[in-house]
């Protein structure tokens, strides 16, 4: 049996709909978390696969993408945001969302060559407290979705990337931390297409703090669920700026 990380968020819900719809019986083992526990899972060999943070990618000892889907955006992702009382250019303190791995590195690289600032991070668990909109916070997910108009001023960060790099972004996606068979592979993404194809029916059948019609815009126009030729340009840039530009305490996750 493959066990298997889930992010439970309402971007992940076409992928576990296609999963719990077309994989066999007993072959996978499904447990939902937050990103941040997903990458933790693969790293201690408690998963086999998970939609991982692609930030915590190249931490692992022998990943391996074995998807050509993944949670993307090619325009705003509305679900990953810096949310803030003030310009950005003004803030000295980012509260950051302790489920965050990937976005967390994003926020950090856009303040040092965006925004050009260099402000205190400071952890923020979202499960104990609730953003204060007189600060400024990342918020990710369904928190994004939820809270960000209570800010005044909100910083898209797929399109903040976007238009800094002129590439796509990539927030996570579907890693193994050793060999699969070649046949589980194929009956794994013929499921997650199945469930981007049924957006609508996955909504229905899975409780989620939504209206319908604001979810299924949502994962139409925001996510871009195929890994393509232009994401994995996108993912080797923000791996690579990751890496090179900032430092390694910056890195560390």
């Amino acid at each position: 049996m493959v066990r298997i990380a889930a992010i439970n968020y309402l971007n992940t819900i076409p992928f576990i709909y296609g999963l719990e719809e077309r994989m066999p019986s007993g072959l996978v083992a499904m447990q939902f978390c937050t990103p941040s526990v997903s990458a933790r899972l693969l790293q201690e060999d408690a998963a086999d696969v998970a939609i991982m943070p692609v930030g915590a990618v190249p931490y692992l000892p022998d990943p391996r993408i074995i998807s050509n889907f993944c949670i993307g955006a090619t325009r705003e992702v509305a679900s990953v945001v810096l949310c803030s009382s003030r310009p950005v250019e003004t803030v000295d303190e980012i509260f950051l969302d302790v489920d965050s791995r990937t976005s967390v590195l994003l926020t950090r690289y856009l303040c040092r060559e965006k925004w050009h600032i260099r402000p205190k991070f400071t952890p923020f668990d979202y499960a104990l407290q609730t953003p204060d909109p007189g600060r400024c916070h990342l918020l990710i997910g369904d928190k994004a979705l939820l809270h960000a108009g209570a800010f005044p001023y909100v910083y898209d960060l797929a399109a903040e990337w976007i238009a800094l790099k002129h590439l796509p972004f990539v927030f996570a996606a579907w890693t193994a931390n050793k060999p699969l068979d070649p046949s589980f592979i194929d009956t794994f993404n013929q499921a997650l297409e199945y469930g981007i194809r049924h957006i609508p029916e996955a909504i229905e059948k899975y409780d989620h703090q939504f209206p319908r019609e604001f979810a299924c815009r949502y994962l139409r126009d925001n996510i871009s669920f195929t890994l393509d030729s232009e994401k994995r340009a996108g993912l080797t840039e923000f791996w690579r700026v990751a890496l090179e530009k900032l430092t390694p305490r910056e890195c560390v996750l």
